[in-house]
């Protein structure tokens, strides 16, 4: 336990560093260009499951992980949509297959947990799927390198997103 000086300061730096990842979240949602498809749905499942690992039923105390990430999911299906509006037929129906399938594997998650896991398995379950959607959402991003060779504007900035994924996936199992 801390003393009550040092609990205070760290209470503020915690909140300040979960507004700080709200903002930095936010601007990672509104700033996703259409490659490819693969990464919005990556990042759709991403944020259903973070957005679950937020609510009280699940962890308590973190409610703004599953705000920002809420917004994600709205954003995501915002550019699956526009995606599908423009895509050829089949990838479309591909795309369309995909949604429905986050769907299904995320409506699996949220009976798992409440179905048959205690608060204290259920937070452990959701947590090691977060990461693994975390990770999954990252390494997505970085399969555009492949297709635009020796473009440092695009190597750089995903170079730098993988490593920042990794320190959030650090603070996170911390």
């Amino acid at each position: 336990m801390l003393p009550t000086g040092l609990s205070s300061v760290y209470f503020g730096w915690s909140t300040a560093a979960g507004i700080a990842g709200n903002v930095f979240a936010f601007v990672l949602f509104v700033s996703t260009e259409q490659f490819s498809g693969l990464p919005y749905i990556y990042a759709l499942l991403n944020c259903l499951i973070c957005s679950w690992y937020g609510m009280p039923v699940v962890k308590t105390g973190i409610i703004l992980v599953a705000t920002v990430n809420s917004v994600g999911a709205v954003f995501q299906l915002v550019y699956l949509s526009m995606f599908i509006t423009h895509a050829e037929r089949a990838i479309k129906l591909r795309m369309i297959g995909l949604i429905a399938a986050v769907v299904v594997v995320f409506a699996f998650v949220v009976f798992v947990s409440l179905g048959l896991l205690d608060y204290d398995e259920r937070q452990t379950f959701v947590e090691y799927l977060s990461v693994a959607s975390l990770i999954s959402m990252f390494a997505s991003l970085l399969s555009i390198i492949g297709v635009f060779k020796k473009d440092p504007f695009l190597y750089i900035p995903n170079g730098i997103g993988t490593i920042l994924g990794l320190v959030q996936l650090a603070l996170y199992s911390y």
